[in-house]
């Protein structure tokens, strides 16, 4: 038996225990809708702060049910509050993960309530809490996507998520500082009394947290806006506002707002849209390049190829073969071998342009660990990769085309989409909704406004949290 396999049946077995034990405590309808309630709210917390990689409130909601409510309720709602904010992030082998890791944090809490625990190590203890979770989801990626399961690997993913790690142990102390104590006693005087009075405190911290989520939410909402306003009107678009249409920008933007749910029929221009701007246009697509990123935009669309796939050829160019796979993907076609393109790998992790040995860099890093997940590609060549990715990243969160350089919002969009696709925790959200103007359109890097229409839609397509296949 493999490790995945052992470890996930061991995973469900735990699971499936703790639901039936919350089942068997035959819990009343009052205690089923406040349980229901904290995980919506445990949802929420989570998807209000997406764009803070790791600094969410859930953890604290979860502690906080186990501790006032009982093991069995603190159980359900970490556990069905990781399975119902994965509908936002994306489902994947990770989410079991996270509902056990949130269910253990809920039966922490009810152990905790013989005690009267003050605020200060209350707090501490839901920072702890913070890097408890972060070992148990570290532990799943060493089973899961490590072909070494040694110590040292491990040691060496901790290392690597420390940082996230801390963040999230931080962000719950705060948290809790902040609100802890006050949904404590709210919740206490529900179980002592069974007053449905106290949902009106909870609507309170949800109608909260939902502000906060208008907020990040209306970052993508000025982006659209201001694609719907750069768009020309044979329907395709430019580099920019009344600049000439082309293949290049018109399916980046469509990439961009297919990755948000937005129906792209929606975006018309005397009668015209994105994908009928592409398929009237499919003459001027020349070289592999053009035809990869073409089979996206209209994969992502749910639009027909007309044929696309069958043109498909290209050279063993990193760059190329990683979008090639991806399209492949895209498309519902056989995706070739990735060992190819495995065997590009540089000594410091990253992926060049073109072939081993040129100097690494993040864009084509991050594509290549998208087309080496879609394929299947060695853990260990991805591991390695997203360490790279990792070590490149600025201190303002952005990231740069090279190590060193000043960040840019496409290698950020690109190795953002990335360490999504590696079930990582993402990273440079925050710098590409700052990097957000009032008119939607965003910056290249701070103070540059260069093809706004690219880096628009790229940045779409990683703050909705979408890999490219």
């Amino acid at each position: 038996m493999s490790w995945q396999l052992a470890s996930f049946t061991l995973l469900a077995l735990a699971l499936l225990a703790g639901f039936a034990w919350w089942e068997r405590s035959r819990p009343s309808s009052r205690t089923v809708a406040l349980v229901a309630t904290l995980a919506a709210l445990a949802t929420l917390g989570r998807i209000a702060f997406a764009a803070l990689p790791s600094v969410k409130p859930t953890t604290d909601i979860v502690l906080i049910a186990g501790y006032t409510l009982g093991g069995a309720p603190g159980f359900a709602v970490g556990a069905s509050a990781a399975i119902a904010s994965n509908l936002f992030f994306g489902e994947g082998p990770w989410t079991p993960w996270q509902m056990l890791a949130w269910g253990l944090v809920g039966l922490a809490g009810a152990a905790l309530a013989r005690w009267r625990i003050p605020r200060l190590p209350m707090a501490l203890i839901c920072a702890a809490a913070g890097f408890a979770y972060g070992a148990v989801l570290n532990f799943s990626t060493w089973v899961t996507f490590t072909g070494q399961h040694t110590l040292a690997a491990f040691l060496l993913i901790e290392g690597q998520a420390f940082p996230f790690d801390l963040a999230h142990a931080i962000g719950n102390l705060v948290f809790f500082l902040a609100f802890g104590p006050a949904l404590i006693r709210a919740l206490r005087r529900f179980r002592a009394r069974l007053e449905v009075v106290i949902l009106a405190s909870l609507l309170m911290l949800l109608l909260t947290a939902s502000v906060a989520l208008a907020r990040t939410t209306a970052t993508t909402a000025r982006q659209l806006a201001y694609l719907h306003s750069a768009q020309n009107a044979d329907g395709g678009f430019g580099g920019g506002l009344h600049e000439a249409s082309s293949q290049l920008f018109t399916a980046w933007a469509l990439i961009g707002i297919e990755a948000t749910g937005t129906n792209p029929a929606t975006f018309t221009r005397n009668g015209h849209t994105p994908v009928s701007y592409i398929e009237s246009h499919l003459g001027q697509l020349q070289g592999p390049g053009d035809i990869e990123r073409t089979i996206l935009a209209l994969a992502a669309a749910h639009a027909p190829l007309h044929n696309l796939v069958h043109e498909l050829s290209y050279p063993r160019q990193v760059n190329l073969t990683a979008f090639a796979i991806l399209a492949l993907k895209a498309a519902g076609a056989k995706v070739p071998s990735p060992a190819w393109l495995a065997a590009q790998q540089n000594r410091d992790g990253g992926f060049s342009f073109a072939t081993k040995g040129d100097p690494s860099d993040v864009d084509d890093t991050a594509a290549a660990i998208e087309a080496l997940i879609a394929a299947g590609g060695p853990s260990a060549t991805i591991e390695k990769a997203v360490a790279y990715l990792r070590h490149a990243r600025n201190r303002d969160g952005g990231f740069p085309n090279e190590p060193g350089e000043v960040s840019n919002a496409q290698s950020t969009a690109w190795a953002a989409q990335a360490l999504i696709a590696a079930g990582a925790q993402p990273a440079g959200l925050a710098y590409l909704t700052r990097l957000t103007t009032r008119s939607g359109a965003v910056d290249y890097s701070p103070g540059v406004s260069q093809t706004p229409v690219w880096v628009t839609g790229q940045a779409l397509a990683a703050l909705a949290e979408r890999p490219l296949a």
